[in-house]
């Protein structure tokens, strides 16, 4: 997948089928979107594009009360969209003088005179331009206008279920991450950089490496215990169990995130450490003291060993 910036301009010598959106997760719902350009791409003989903003429009026209939680970090959604099959991701700066483009505007330069798609698929219910004034019909017109052709996409669902980020946040927020696995269609992703905490772990005989996220708009679970598969930099995937939470037994206030891989022996401070999400073990509990803490933690090892003997390492 090639990656540009739109005002760098773009080198496609191919007719480009192209999507606009943000594809926060890059779900089941995106990847179908992604199947659709595929399927007109080969008919045209072109390539598939997804045109998305940075930062994240709310952030820019919000500032102060965006309250926005992110899925996924630039760096995963590249990740994400290469595997999901997209030929080109043209990432737009989001600003306050793109904000104010009116409708025509925002056609004529990004669209016309910047990518210059043969034809764009979107949803019926796609806005843009300045205060969202433009429809899905007023992209239809200026297509005619500017000679490429605008396609409605149905809305995708999964088991009946519709999907949309907003669903897989909600269970993200719930700690229900099994459940998003099935939205996503891949285990929820977080990256993090392990930094010097208590050593608490260590001495209840599970050594845990604490993580340190380094992106504000990125979502976290609830709190609670995980089952994840865990990758130090440079290394492979292995086993392991996550606890997000304040460790309200050893009376701490803070709250962390904290991996235990199990099997690694090596030293991973100021590295970065990959996870993936594969099911909750408990809420977050405080127990009476240490000897029970380090009981439930042993119990807890052994669940998680369990659940990924009947799982395969992640592809991505």
């Amino acid at each position: 997948m090639k990656v540009y910036n739109l005002t760098d301009g773009i080198n496609i010598e191919k007719p480009i089928v192209l999507t606009i959106g943000t594809f926060d997760g890059v779900h089941a719902g995106h990847r179908a979107v992604i199947r659709v350009l595929a399927k007109k791409a080969r008919e045209i003989g072109g390539e598939t594009a997804l045109l998305t903003f940075n930062p994240h429009p709310r952030v820019v026209l919000h500032p102060d009360n965006h309250s926005l939680k992110l899925l996924n970090t630039l760096d995963e959604k590249r990740q994400l969209l290469e595997n999901a099959g997209l030929d080109n991701l043209i990432i737009a700066r989001f600003d306050n003088e793109l904000a104010r483009l009116t409708p025509l505007e925002y056609v004529r330069g990004l669209l016309a005179e910047g990518i210059k798609p043969a034809e764009v698929v979107i949803g019926d219910d796609h806005r843009f331009g300045r205060n969202r004034e433009g429809s899905f019909e007023d992209l239809k017109e200026m297509g005619t206008m500017f000679g490429f052709g605008v396609t409605a996409l149905d809305a995708e669902k999964v088991s009946d279920i519709r999907v949309s980020s907003t669903k897989v946040r909600q269970s993200i927020i719930e700690g229900k991450v099994a459940y998003t696995s099935q939205l996503l269609t891949y285990p929820f992703p977080m990256t993090g950089v392990v930094v010097r905490g208590d050593q608490i772990g260590r001495t209840l005989g599970i050594p845990t490496a604490n993580l340190q996220i380094n992106d504000d708009l990125k979502i976290v679970p609830a709190r609670g215990a995980y089952v994840v598969w865990a990758k130090v930099e440079g290394e492979s995937w292995m086993p392991g169990m996550l606890n997000i939470g304040t460790r309200p037994t050893m009376k701490s206030n803070k709250d962390t995130i904290e991996v235990h891989i199990i099997g690694f022996e090596g030293d991973c401070y100021g590295k970065c450490v990959e996870v993936r999400f594969v099911d909750r073990l408990r809420e977050e509990k405080k127990f009476s003291g240490a000897e029970e803490l380090k009981a439930a933690l042993i119990s807890d090892k052994s669940k998680a060993i369990a659940i990924l003997s009947n799982t395969t390492p992640p592809q991505l």
